[in-house]
């Protein structure tokens, strides 16, 4: 892991600002980008937000299905699993 050297306080909400150095380099630069939540220890690990397939982890040939998203390899998979 990488310093950044950049520190932020929350605000009376609980909110801070990610800089705009950070948005630029994770190319955060869209309304509709958005960024996914771990926890690890103490620690909380932001990283910009790829669809992924939920089962592994593939991120081309999605197909969404009940608001999660599978790949094509993994769908003829399960097909097949079916027959």
């Amino acid at each position: 892991m990488k310093a950044t050297g950049i520190v932020r306080k929350f605000d009376e909400n609980g909110r801070f600002v990610l800089p705009m150095e950070l948005r630029k380099k994770l190319r955060l630069t869209s309304q509709d980008d958005a960024l996914e939540i771990f926890v690890e220890d103490d620690m909380i690990i932001l990283r910009k937000y790829e669809p992924s397939c939920i089962f592994c982890g593939e991120m081309e040939e999605l197909i969404g299905y009940k608001d999660k998203k599978v790949c094509k390899k993994c769908v003829e998979k399960i097909n097949i699993l079916a027959e």
